[in-house]
């Protein structure tokens, strides 16, 4: 059953629950950061795609084309942001933080500059664009970057809600942001608190067997897997990850020992991701049994998100095989 005091949409497990893609929460939230005359965007000739193009409009006199030049985007920015403006930088996550890493590195982060960077079409789910285009590894780079923090959103309606905190943040903040249209889970009133996992579900029992960690537009698929799960009377607990970094280890040590075993879900590769940020906290605090479904140490390739899901064993089959593993090696 969900938890009523998170206030998530009741509708989520309908046919005909309504879809919208992240980057549309997150043009939506540009529009409303853009009230403050400091804000300003930029972009690597990828406008629409990126969901930036609305500001444009609205907003000509502090939008900026840099053609198809991420590095030399990405230092413009911290330029800016030393001069006192708050820029957001947009490219594909293959390419920003991708391409652009050393100068992300070295004139954002390592300067401290107020520049939000947002990172599109990142996982696997860009389909037909295949390896090239799909960011599997954007978020194990940009967590391991002194000073920098990283917002993973679950659906639009969260997007919109980081983007607008992004702007009232004076740090480097790595937006991660998926292409396809997923699921509204969540509400206006739903908590999304910098820093703050927060429960998405919990199973009617008191008596909790597996913790599904879930980030970005995978918590879904958690979402239905913990449904899949209680039918087999397993109860799973389903925690979203909303900011990798900074991370909520108080959190997450609190279910990994309320529960003894997890599964970690993300479209991003096992290696640096949430995958890795939960172990460190279980090998530091509290070791527990834990389960990744996630991106194997392969890249992707062409094929529609459905395909590609199935291909890597992102589906929700593959989180019920891997919570009943971890419940098993719990016992």
């Amino acid at each position: 059953m969900l938890n009523p005091s998170q206030n998530l949409s009741h509708d989520i497990f309908s046919k005909s629950v309504p879809t919208a893609a992240l980057r549309d929460g997150y043009g939506e939230g540009l529009l409303e950061a853009g009230q403050n005359p400091h804000v300003v965007v930029l972009t690597a000739d990828v406008a629409e795609s990126t969901r930036v193009h609305t500001f444009h409009r609205l907003y000509p006199g502090r939008f900026f084309e840099m053609g198809v030049a991420e590095q030399n985007m990405a230092s413009v920015a911290a330029g800016l942001a030393i001069s006192g403006k708050i820029p957001f930088i947009n490219s594909y996550a293959v390419f920003s933080p991708g391409r652009n890493w050393e100068q992300i590195r070295t004139t954002i982060a390592y300067n401290n500059a107020n520049v939000k960077i947002a990172g599109h079409h990142a996982g696997i789910s860009t389909g037909a664009d295949g390896a090239t285009h799909q960011a599997i590894e954007d978020v194990a780079l940009m967590r391991a970057m002194p000073n920098m923090m990283v917002f993973t959103p679950c659906d639009a309606i969260e997007a919109r809600k980081m983007t607008v905190q992004a702007a009232f943040m004076n740090a480097p903040i790595y937006i991660r942001l998926q292409r396809e249209k997923t699921p509204l889970i969540t509400t206006k009133e739903t908590p999304c608190t910098i820093g703050k996992a927060e429960v998405f579900w919990l199973p009617k029992t008191k008596k909790f067997s597996v913790t599904l960690f879930a980030m970005g537009a995978m918590t879904y698929q958690a979402l239905l897997a913990a449904r899949e799960l209680e039918k087999l009377n397993i109860a799973a607990v389903v925690v979203r990850i909303a900011t990798m970094k900074p991370f909520d280890e108080k959190t997450v040590c609190e279910w990994l020992k309320k529960t003894g075993a997890a599964v970690i879900i993300e479209e991003h590769t096992m290696y640096g991701g949430l995958g890795s940020a939960v172990a460190e906290v279980a090998a530091r605090t509290c070791p527990t049994p834990i389960e990744m479904v996630g991106v194997a140490d392969v890249f992707g390739q062409s094929g529609t998100a459905h395909q590609l899901y199935k291909a890597y064993h992102l589906e929700v089959s593959d989180i019920v095989r891997a919570a009943q593993k971890a419940v098993k090696r719990s016992k």
